[in-house]
């Protein structure tokens, strides 16, 4: 019904001031109108992948998305003493800098290219040096329900992630 936010970006020699590192919040904080109290909880409430659309070619100069390579157990863990409730988008990316170093990977491809990812990968967006705008959708998967990370029961690849991190 709806491809999200769609974040576009043009050539340009000046930063946006919009490239920190983050995971993107899932569910409504205290006042469901604005994006920066939007939470995050280790059982991923309503958000079943972090997925992104290219809608335009994206090479290394068209400001791909930046990926650090398995942060999602690192997040996993931050995530998991705050329980239910969670960090807040703000909060969350306010610890980032606190986690290990983790190698950077570009999210780039051909118009139609779509990256299905851990939601609680970290990634960033960067300045375009490029000579087109860059054009790609954020999406939610939305959940019927929560992960259930604490079950042994079969699960998805996603949860089986969450449990691997917490060492479960």
């Amino acid at each position: 019904m709806s491809m999200g936010a769609f974040p576009i970006r043009f050539p340009s020699e000046v930063d946006s001031g919009d490239t920190g590192w983050h995971v993107d919040a899932s569910f409504p904080g205290d006042d469901p109108h604005d994006f920066f109290s939007a939470r995050v909880n280790v059982y991923s409430k309503g958000r079943g992948l972090l997925m992104l659309f290219l809608f335009s070619d994206v090479s290394e100069r068209d400001a791909p998305t930046r990926i650090l390579k398995g942060s999602h157990s690192d997040v996993a863990r931050l995530l998991e003493p705050e329980g239910e409730k969670g960090f807040s988008f703000m909060e969350l990316a306010g610890k980032l800098s606190e986690l290990s170093a983790r190698e950077e990977a570009l999210a780039i491809g051909k118009a139609g290219t779509v990256y299905l990812c851990h939601p609680f990968l970290v990634h960033a967006a960067q300045r375009h040096r490029g000579l087109v705008p860059k054009f790609m959708a954020q999406p939610p998967l939305l959940l019927k329900s929560d992960f259930s990370i604490s079950s042994t029961d079969p699960c998805s690849p996603v949860e089986e992630a969450i449990r691997i991190a917490l060492g479960r």
